[in-house]
């Protein structure tokens, strides 16, 4: 089958297309045929060799770690789906991701994908909207009438963020660049600061939960907007614990958990229209396409989601 592989660690021309085996399944796995994957920072921060010492991955890497599709094959203790099935996924981190034609998948971390989605909307889910999700539920346990600041949320994971929470009756604030304003809104934004020409801590006060998706001095700062027993949550660095004991807040990193469960919750708010991946930019499954995703990913600004068609 075809996939891009990485054999070193490097910028973005270590990808390049190879022609591999098909993946064998374990008797708990299905082989999903993928349709569409997409690209997130853990994919070119692996590449870079950034996480090598927290995730241990054997060369060849196939990076990769959402997917959309249909099954094509199932093992012999998978009772919930069938072949010709349609699934999405966040599968494990391993050295099997999905930039590729097919890809293992555990049963526990696929969900069935309606009719109603496409295979390239379904794909931009996964690891972001699971990200939000725990974000949101899991941690920081949002309420009806809370106030939630959301950073970035013209981006992959913030764009989610800001849906699943005005789906529960928060109050969303999010920082974002003018060119997304109309943006921000649209997903349900209760107010929008430019974060050019804006300071986030001097407008917000008060608030019950912020998500952080930036880290450093973002991360930092955003402890001084929430409330005594407050709390925050980031993607992208561990927040000063000596700080929010100060401060009287519950601070955290989150690292995603794979839920298939989670991921149909999902499913359902796309499907009544409730939720709507946005996608910024799509490439094929070409070592150059990937180049290209991966360095727009690298740049920080993309807006919502980059796919990889890899089946039209």
């Amino acid at each position: 089958m075809k996939a891009i592989i990485i054999e070193e660690y490097g910028d973005a021309s270590v990808l390049k297309e190879a022609d591999v085996d098909v993946p064998k399944i374990k008797a708990d796995q299905v082989l999903l045929e993928v349709y569409a994957t997409s690209v997130n920072p853990i994919d070119w921060k692996i590449r870079e060799g950034y996480l090598k010492d927290g995730i241990s991955l054997d060369f060849p890497i196939i990076l990769g770690w959402d997917a959309a599709g249909i099954v094509k094959e199932v093992g012999n203790k998978v009772t919930s789906v069938k072949p010709g099935d349609r699934i999405f996924t966040r599968p494990a981190t391993t050295s099997q991701g999905t930039y590729a034609e097919y890809v293992p998948v555990d049963e526990s971390r696929l969900a069935k994908l309606p009719d109603s989605i496409s295979f390239t909307e379904a794909a931009a889910v996964p690891l972001a909207g699971l990200t939000a999700w725990q974000c949101l539920f899991d941690f920081g346990k949002l309420q009806k009438d809370q106030k939630v600041l959301i950073h970035a949320g013209s981006g992959g994971v913030g764009s989610f963020t800001i849906q699943f929470a005005k789906h529960a009756g928060a109050y969303v604030a999010t920082t974002a660049s003018e060119k997304n304003k109309a943006l921000v809104h649209d997903l349900g934004a209760d107010q929008f600061i430019n974060y050019n020409e804006e300071d986030f801590e001097k407008v917000l006060s008060n608030y019950d939960l912020v998500v952080d998706t930036l880290g450093g001095d973002i991360l930092d700062k955003s402890m001084n907007v929430l409330r005594s027993g407050g709390k925050l949550v980031s993607v992208s660095g561990q927040p000063d614990q000596e700080k929010a004991k100060q401060k009287d807040i519950e601070a955290d990193f989150l690292w995603l958990r794979e839920n298939g469960k989670q991921l149909a919750e999902i499913a359902s708010l796309m499907e009544s229209g409730k939720v709507k991946s946005v996608i910024g930019s799509y490439y094929p499954l070409t070592a150059e396409g990937l180049k290209e995703a991966h360095q727009l990913s690298e740049t920080g600004h993309s807006k919502g989601k980059i796919v990889i068609e890899v089946k039209k």
